[in-house]
């Protein structure tokens, strides 16, 4: 199972929450599958959606959920320190890990060889981190949605994008639809 149909049997999962997209192919295919004003797409920075993700929980009570992958946790593997140490219950982590750096050409990323990111999250002190089947994912958020304790979810699925047009929506109108909704 590809990212593309991961996010597909997240849709009926993911309701009422804030969403913060990784960069590129990830966020194109959230946006084709079920944009909503609570999507913020990452448009240019590879690696800051969780960071992101975890500032958004520190500045609201509504639960928030990050969708990175593995090629950006790794370029940005000190977020999941400071995700460690500054646990929120109304934040979920979860890593797409389909092995490869999916947005620039599916090059192999560490984490499809020896690295383990759920192990790296352990370590850096996060107490719940989960590592599943991409199959198993929406139970996985789905559990940690009801547990209200911030959940590091590791989804592991297969290597490969589905083509998708790019997001037009100027980011400008991106960041305003998403901070109305936060306000909302």
């Amino acid at each position: 199972m590809i990212r593309y149909e991961l996010l597909e049997l997240l849709k009926p999962v993911i309701t009422d929450e804030l969403v913060v997209c990784n960069i590129g192919s990830p966020s194109q295919e959230l946006h084709e599958i079920d944009d909503q004003p609570s999507n913020f797409y990452m448009l240019g920075t590879m690696g800051l959606a969780s960071s992101i993700g975890l500032g958004l929980a520190m500045a609201t009570d509504k639960k928030v959920i990050a969708i990175d992958g593995d090629g950006s946790v790794l370029t940005n593997m000190g977020t999941l320190a400071t995700i460690g140490n500054n646990a929120r219950n109304n934040f979920i982590l979860l890593i797409v890990d389909n092995g490869s750096y999916g947005s620039t050409g599916d090059q192999p990323t560490y984490a499809g060889a020896r690295t383990s990111l759920a192990k790296v999250a352990e370590a850096c002190g996060c107490d719940t981190v989960v590592e599943c089947s991409a199959a198993e994912t929406p139970d996985a958020v789905k559990a940690a949605l009801a547990a209200d304790t911030m959940t590091i979810i590791v989804s592991k699925c297969d290597s490969g994008n589905k083509k998708c047009p790019v997001i037009t929506m100027n980011p400008i109108v991106i960041r305003q639809r998403f901070m109305d909704e936060v306000a909302r």
